[in-house]
C-alpha cells in the first residue's frame, strides 16, 4: 500500500491526475503502469456433471453389448477371410489384365512392323517389273503372239471371279447348266 501512495503522490506532483469536466472529482491516470494484485486468483476447476443413475437392465445390456462370443469372433475371422481372398483375387486380376495388355500393345507393334516390311517388299516388286519389257521378251524370244479373234471363246462364269480349268472349255461357252434349264 506504502507504494501505491508514494506512486500517487509522484503523479500528482507531475500532473499525472486529471479532473472530469462534469464536476465529479474521479481521478485518471494516465501511463502505461498497472499494479499488480496482491494475491492470484484461483482457478475454477470445471465442475463435472453428475451422472445419471443407470437402471439395472440398462447397465445389463451394456455389457452384453460389449462382451464378444466366440460365435461373433467366428463370423468376424470369417468375413475378414473372405474380404482378404477377394482383394487378392482382385489385384492378381488386375496385374494379368495389365500384363496381357502389354502383351497386345507388343503383338500390335510387331503386326504394324511386318505389316510395313510387307508393303515395301511388294512396292519393291511391283518396281521391278516392267511390262513392256515382259511384252518384248514373251514375242521376240519366246515367239508368242496375240490371240486372233477366232481363238478367243467367252463364256458365263455363275460362281466366282476364280477359275481353276481342268478340262477344255466347250464350243457353246457354257461350262456347268442346272437339270432346270436343260429342258
Amino acid at each position: 500500500m506504502a507504494a501505491r501512495r508514494s506512486y500517487a503522490s509522484d503523479r500528482r506532483q507531475s500532473g499525472g491526475y486529471r479532473s472530469m469536466q462534469y464536476g465529479s472529482r474521479q481521478a485518471y491516470m494516465y501511463g502505461n503502469i498497472v499494479t499488480k494484485p496482491e494475491y492470484e486468483p484461483r482457478r475454477r476447476k470445471s465442475s463435472a456433471k453428475p451422472k445419471k443413475k443407470v437402471s439395472r437392465q440398462v447397465q445389463k445390456n451394456r455389457n452384453r453389448a460389449l462382451h464378444m462370443n466366440a460365435a461373433y469372433v467366428i463370423f468376424l475371422a470369417v468375413a475378414a477371410t473372405v474380404v482378404l481372398l477377394l482383394c487378392v483375387n482382385y489385384v492378381r486380376l488386375q496385374s494379368e489384365l495389365t500384363r496381357r495388355s502389354k502383351h497386345v500393345t507388343a503383338l500390335q507393334e510387331e503386326l504394324a512392323d511386318l505389316k510395313e516390311e510387307n508393303t515395301t517388299k511388294y512396292n519393291a516388286v511391283v518396281d521391278s517389273v516392267n511390262l513392256d519389257e515382259i511384252r518384248e521378251r514373251a514375242i521376240n524370244q519366246l515367239g508368242m503372239k496375240y490371240a486372233a479373234a477366232d481363238q478367243i471363246v467367252e463364256y458365263d462364269n455363275p460362281a466366282s471371279d476364280y477359275v481353276k480349268q481342268y478340262k477344255n472349255i466347250p464350243e457353246n461357252g457354257v461350262l456347268a447348266q442346272s437339270d432346270k434349264n436343260k429342258k
